[in-house]
């Protein structure tokens, strides 16, 4: 059994064969999934695919590049909209993307600590999206980190060491994706044999970044199996031991998801 921590399954990129994707996914032996907020203002529709599909959860946040068109989302409202719904697992995702100058850093950085005060408060994970931003980015993990822990995921890693290290130490774990695979990923490769086994998680951020078996596809749950295979490689240990330690690692860390028979 495989759990896919990080998708995004309202996207209309699966419009046309959302069914068969889900029904895809568990013949793959990825019998559950986390599809990932990037509007608050769109939670419906994601807690439509919930309840449509046992197999599916979700989160509820503001993705760093919509930060400025969500700043009136308070951390109470986030409280608040992650306790209503028993299928609300996650916070987020939020953070900070300086790669894309699409959003102003401050109003990033003002979400992503109303978004970590919500963790803080549900002790539901936060799905942290950071990119081109480590050292702000594992500075403000620390100084929020000293007000009071928070549970976290460092998602769909592609950054330094250095972050690596910073979630490690402050409790996070981190998710790996398709970009694991790519043939000039060796230093995230590198990366992950550094992170304990019990910190790991596998995704697919689908519909993007589909693993190198799939490379140029759109990216689906079902693929994340690519994902899982190399980093058991990676980590020297048989897939299905990988497959087995990243699932109990999500049940962990999305501590309010329930198994589905």
């Amino acid at each position: 059994m495989l759990i896919d921590t990080h998708c995004h399954l309202d996207f209309a990129d699966f419009d046309a064969e959302r069914d068969e994707l889900v029904a895809r996914a568990h013949v793959a032996g990825v019998k559950q999934m986390v599809t990932i907020s990037t509007r608050v203002r769109k939670l419906r529709t994601l807690l439509d695919l919930t309840e449509r599909y046992d197999s599916v959860f979700c989160s509820v946040g503001t993705h760093p590049n919509n930060a400025g068109d969500e700043l009136d989302v308070t951390a109470d409202e986030l409280v608040r909209l992650a306790e209503s719904h028993d299928k609300i697992v996650a916070i987020g995702e939020a953070g900070l993307d300086y790669f894309y100058d699409t959003q102003k850093p401050e109003d990033q950085q003002t979400g992503l600590r109303r978004h970590i005060e919500a963790a803080r408060r549900t002790r539901l994970p936060l799905v942290i999206h950071s990119r081109s931003a480590d050292d702000d980015m594992a500075a403000m993990l620390r100084e929020e980190t000293e007000k009071g822990d928070f549970p976290f995921i460092l998602h769909c890693f592609s950054a330094g060491q250095a972050l690596a290290d910073t979630g490690v130490e402050l409790g996070g774990f981190v998710s790996f994706s398709g970009i694991l695979t790519f043939p000039k990923s060796e230093d995230i490769r590198e990366i992950a044999k550094t992170i304990p086994l019990d910190r790991l998680l596998v995704e697919t951020d689908a519909p993007y970044l589909a693993p190198k078996r799939w490379r140029g596809k759109r990216n689906e749950p079902s693929y994340v199996v690519n994902t899982a295979e190399i980093l058991a490689e990676v980590k020297g240990v048989s897939y299905e031991e990988m497959a087995q330690i990243t699932t109990e690692n999500a049940f962990r860390c999305f501590s309010k998801m329930k198994k589905v028979a």
